[in-house]
């Protein structure tokens, strides 16, 4: 099931193409490639010179047609606001995007990540054409889904009553300037590939690397090393002449510089002769390389003796080795990889997509999730030379926005700890190693690179019980006991520094279980006075933690966390539900509150001091509060622990109660009369859930909580998640629904969110929907396996699943379950299915049909039946294509 884009709704797409951590370029919905983000930064609305594919029919030695694989570029046509002379704004649409030279009428777009594919509709074109692209994805591997290559193939069908030879070419312009490109062709056995590198740059250097264009026939190839150097418009003027005269492309070389202010281009292209009513593919792969990483968002300062050093020593210029780096020696190096292992590559990334898209969940569920896991091929996303994982919050058009690892951004998303839960991991690593002080407070921004000092801001309580939140997740999911015996130092620290002496914020110096002091938030400030939705927080880090602790064998660690949960969530209940929702206990008027946390020196993210920050004389109040507000938030804490399988946090009749109140006062089926001083994600006739709402009646601080009224994507999907998960399925739906459909190509890129810049990781909270509506719980340490899906349609149901030691797929029919693996090798001793009522038949194991083609003989597996769960006698162990199925009675 693919999602399809046509006419206008094409026209905001850039589909990412790229290895996790290894940057992307962007498919267009028109077929240009667009958004090059492959230097290890951002770079949003760049193209590369005349990077581009292009096609041409010939027949009797003369040439029928030619065109480049574009569709009509959408207007504006009055050109960029770019603050260049001669060029952007009065001067049309840039050059690079090749509008002057002949192509398709129209195009549409089907997404179904990570394929992209785009169909050119031009009736007059003697065939038709379609070009695919993906990069690898599959699920575990994060070595196969990280490498920095885009693949594409292109499709053409013969319409016509006579053959035509097609000639397809793959053009790529190299990156270095200033006479630094040197372009070479590389011809292996089977493989031809142009190699756009630098002359002379220094090895470390952050501009070191280049591109890598390349196809996998050996035969019928033609090549042009060198476009044509010259000035004006000579270049793609004479490209275009020598494409499109009939038979080969000649080939052109030069051993000097180039001098010329254009960039030198290289062409590769592939003839075939299709008969009529036939189709033929044509496969390239654009690679890249560019090994070196800087921080070049918060610089350290110079140390050297010379205030303009520039040199590769300095420390301000200190890089690291990109993770890809460490696994090919080149862009060649990568283009042979890719195109030696593409069948495989394809073949396992196509089960995981099925897998995914058949999943029985409403369109805009799997829109959601699907289009949100592309955001781990992004640039917000890097992998450092170890491998471990990095993130930004999202995208500037240029550079990373808000460094770290954000800990309270983060938490939303759960796309990583499931598909790649090495990697996940990887970020506890890294966290509680590197951003826990000595008291136990974590600092919620990583610094780069590795061993520099921690971020110097305060604690955040989110993120900070967001961590050992997580690391009770992938405990769970299939971390081993070595690894939780190691990070149950550090994560004890962090429960404790609630009530540590050096607590400066006095989040609970009493061990009451309520948060009450300075509370540092996702929100960028701070809520003073006890509060649902970060007490939540709290009590779920308790009560993770002491499991584990028990785990561990910390017995005593156990008791205290128990004793301080049951005193906070019997408050929580009580003292913080107002009947309808829970809310924030604060005096506003109360001056004394921010006095009692002033010192010298304070941080504030804003304002100079906590004074000069918080307190509205004009009004006599403190700012940024939720006071009597509906939070969208409020219940977040028991979001995660239905998801990991933490149990009750808060009472449930309660929970339910303000999940329908957020639907009933946060949800704006249109933001035509919505007052909204915030960054608008939502407006005109657009319907979104804000953050925060005061219904009639209740006293909305003159200056409220800062985004208040804004519509944040991470926050909408884990509101409709949990509604969902507690049976408000409509409601769920409703706001999940209001989210896709201002992403619907034409308003918005599908496969962008935005937050705090583009590709933001929060909206990977969308991949929990499917972990929601399939019901899976998993107790790895007991080899304990759950579903209790949503059904929808009848008895059927259909589900991707992943863990940390396999993933796979659950086929539910009125017949059987099945229980299918993809990869890996999953071990169960129990097996909750409470869908069942009765007693299974018969249990086996076997090859899959998937794998095998047709369902062999399995193994019984002998088991016990109480109520709902399958105890195995033995654990039971299913290897890669093998099969678990249950048959119903």
């Amino acid at each position: 099931m693919a999602f399809t884009y046509t006419d206008r709704k094409t026209q905001q797409i850039s589909f990412p193409l790229g290895g996790i951590g290894s940057g992307c370029i962007g498919l267009g919905g028109d077929g240009r490639l667009r958004d090059w983000e492959i230097y290890n930064r951002p770079n949003k609305g760049s193209m590369n010179g005349f990077s581009h594919f292009a096609i041409k029919a010939e027949t009797d030695g003369r040439t029928v047609d030619a065109r480049a694989l574009h569709a009509d570029l959408a207007p504006p046509y009055s050109g960029e606001f770019t603050g260049k002379n001669f060029s952007g704004f009065g001067f049309g649409p840039h050059s690079s995007n090749m509008a002057g030279v002949p192509h398709f009428a129209s195009s549409e777009f089907d997404g179904e990540f990570p394929f992209g594919t785009v169909r050119f509709i031009d009736e007059t074109f003697p065939g038709t054409v379609a070009l695919r692209a993906f990069n690898p994805f599959i699920p575990l591997d994060d070595g196969n889904s990280s490498i920095p290559a885009a693949f594409f193939e292109i499709t053409v069908e013969n319409s016509t009553a006579a053959p035509l030879a097609y000639t397809v070419a793959f053009t790529a312009s190299n990156p270095a300037v200033g006479g630094e490109s040197r372009n070479d062709l590389v011809e292996t056995d089977g493989t031809n590939i142009v190699s756009l590198a630098t002359r002379n740059t220094a090895a470390k250097s952050p501009t070191y690397g280049g591109l890598a264009i390349g196809t996998d026939a050996g035969e019928d190839v033609a090549y042009q090393q060198y476009w044509y150097r010259g000035h004006w418009f000579d270049g793609l003027g004479v490209y275009w002449r020598d494409f499109t005269a009939p038979g080969a492309l000649a080939d052109r070389t030069y051993s000097s510089p180039n001098t010329t202010a254009a960039p030198d281009s290289a062409t590769l292209t592939r003839r075939l002769t299709v008969a009529p009513g036939e189709s033929r593919r044509f496969r390239f792969v654009l690679a890249w390389f560019y090994p070196n990483c800087r921080n070049y968002w918060s610089q350290r300062a110079c140390d050297c003796d010379s205030a303009d050093c520039n040199s590769d020593e300095c420390c301000a210029n200190e890089t690291w080795l990109n993770y890809y780096a460490t696994q090919w020696k080149d862009q060649v190096d990568v283009a042979t990889y890719a195109l030696a292992r593409w069948d495989e590559l394809e073949r396992r990334t196509r089960v995981f997509t099925d897998a995914l898209f058949r999943t029985t969940v409403p369109a805009e569920v799997l829109d959601a999730a699907s289009a949100n896991v592309s955001i781990l091929k992004s640039p917000t996303c890097l992998r450092l030379t170890d491998g471990s994982f990095y993130g930004f919050e999202g995208c500037h058009q240029n550079a990373g926005c808000c460094e770290g690892s954000c800990a309270h951004v983060w938490n939303y998303a759960y796309a990583l700890p499931y598909l790649f839960p090495n990697l996940e991991r990887s970020m506890r690593d890294l966290e509680l190693t590197h951003n826990l002080g000595d008291d136990g407070g974590l600092s919620f921004r990583l610094q780069l690179p590795i061993g520099s000092p921690r971020w110097g801001f305060r604690a955040c309580v989110d993120g900070q019980y967001g961590a050992v939140i997580k690391a009770y997740r992938e405990w769970k999911i299939g971390a081993d006991d070595e690894w939780v015996a190691r990070v149950w130092p550090a994560l004890k620290k962090a429960i404790e520094f609630a009530w540590a002496p050096t607590n400066v914020d006095r989040w609970d110096p009493d061990k009451t279980g309520v948060m009450t002091g300075r509370q540092h938030h996702t929100l960028d400030m701070e809520l003073f006075g006890a509060n649902a939705w970060l007490t939540g927080l709290y009590l779920a880090g308790l009560k993770a933690g002491a499991e584990i602790a028990d785990h561990v064998g910390d017995a005593e660690a156990a008791r205290e966390y128990r004793e301080v949960f049951a005193r906070g969530k019997a408050r929580l209940d009580a003292e913080l539900f107002n009947g309808e929702y829970y809310h924030q206990i604060v005096d506003l008027a109360d001056r004394s509150i921010l006095e009692s946390f002033q010192t010298d020196n304070d941080a504030v993210i804003k304002g100079g001091d906590i004074i000069d920050a918080y307190w509205d004389d004009e009004h006599r109040e403190i700012k940024y509060q939720i006071g009597d507000g509906c939070g969208i938030d409020q219940v977040l804490a028991q979001w995660h622990a239905n998801l990991i399988g933490l149990g009750e946090v808060f009472d449930h009749e309660k929970v339910v109660s303000a999940l329908k109140s957020i639907h009933r006062y946060n949800f704006k089926r249109s933001f035509r009369t919505v007052f909204n001083p915030c960054r608008s994600f939502c407006l005109n006739d657009e319907a979104g859930t804000v953050i925060c709402d005061w219904p009639d009646g209740t006293n909305k601080p003159y200056v409220p909580v800062v985004y208040a009224e804004e519509t944040m994507h991470g926050f909408e999907y884990q509101a409709a998640c949990h509604m969902i998960q507690e049976g408000l399925i409509d409601e769920g739906l409703e706001l999940v629904r209001a989210v896709r459909d201002r992403y619907d190509g034409e308003r918005r890129n599908p496969w962008n969110e935005i937050e705090c810049g583009s590709n933001y990781a929060r909206s990977m909270a969308s991949y929990a929907l499917i972990i929601a509506f399939s019901g899976f719980s998993c107790d790895a340490p007991k080899h304990r396996l759950g579903f209790n899906p949503v059904f929808l349609d009848g008895p059927v149901f259909n589900s991707i699943w992943s863990i940390g030691t396999a993933w796979g797929e659950i086929r539910i029919t009125e017949a059987r379950v099945t229980i299918i693996v993809a990869e890996g090798t999953l071990t169960v001793s129990k097996l909750d299915l409470p869908f069942l009522t009765t007693e299974p038949a018969t249990v086996t194991i076997g090859s899959s049909a998937a794998s095998e083609g047709a369902r062999g003989p399995g193994r019984a597996a002998e088991f016990g039946w109480n109520d709902g769960t399958l105890e195995f006698v033995t654990a039971i162990e299913i290897g890669t294509g093998e099969e678990l199925v249950i048959e119903r009675m």
